[in-house]
């Protein structure tokens, strides 16, 4: 195969929470498998390399308020590329509050809206004063995914369509949505945050098969999932505060 190109979006302002590990998560595991990889990490006053070329995987993490203002700025012009992207499944991982980006706007505690990308019909509702924090148990495609959140909003979905992650305990996109998240082709776009793949070694597997890496092997698979395993138990017990 290829080299892998992992396109990683402003890494100056969408790199909290630890989120960044994921892509050095999936480098190790590409090249475990195999395969090279390759990171290109874009710059926020430089044009992003999606805008000419194709990477393989598309990365964005989560960011502070102000961080996202600038970030829908600097995408706006490349609204229809990013949707040809997703039309032709290149895939995208998006993760903590990254996703409403995507959505249609955000609104914040005073009424102002700030326009995001309108790629997806949904609706972020801010609340600065109440940060909510949660553990998080879903399933995927047969895969029980684990996680956290910590946020200062929510998303509402203004429609039915694009679910991710069905929640088994913990809320979805926002309170009383059984599903958390959004899925459209390879795109994938989640509030739950920190090295979320490392977290889940079969999510990983999943998005390198998405790669066309048929027979992925984890960087250090067997401690990856005895962690997951002694994780998802204590997760799947109803004993286990989430919140």
């Amino acid at each position: 195969m290829s080299e892998i190109i992992i396109e990683y979006l402003y890494p100056e302002v969408s790199n909290l929470y630890g989120d960044p590990f994921n892509v050095k998560f999936l480098i190790e595991c590409i090249k475990e498998s195999g395969c090279q990889a390759k990171v290109i990490e874009d710059e926020l006053n430089k044009e992003p390399f999606f805008a000419k070329e194709t990477p393989n995987l598309i990365y964005i993490g989560p960011m502070t308020e102000h961080a996202q203002e600038l970030v829908i700025d600097r995408l706006k012009p490349y609204n229809e590329r990013l949707k040809e992207l997703i039309d032709n499944n290149v895939t995208f991982f998006v993760t903590g509050n990254a996703c409403e980006i995507f959505g249609s706007s955000i609104v914040n505690e005073d009424g102002s809206i700030i326009e995001a990308l309108k790629l997806y019909d949904t609706t972020a509702k801010r609340k600065m004063m109440s940060r909510y924090n949660s553990l998080f148990l879903g399933e995927f495609e047969g895969i029980k995914i684990v996680g956290n959140k910590s946020q200062f909003s929510h998303s509402y979905r203004n429609n039915d369509s694009y679910p991710f992650i069905k929640a088994v305990r913990g809320d979805g996109y926002a309170p009383g949505d059984e599903f958390e998240g959004i899925k459209d082709n390879n795109f994938m776009a989640t509030y739950l945050l920190g090295p979320l793949l490392l977290l889940n070694p079969e999510l990983t597997q999943n998005i390198l098969k998405r790669l066309g890496i048929q027979n992925p092997k984890l960087k250090a698979e067997k401690e990856a999932f005895k962690a997951y395993e002694i994780r998802l138990k204590e997760f799947e017990n109803p004993e286990t505060t989430l919140v």
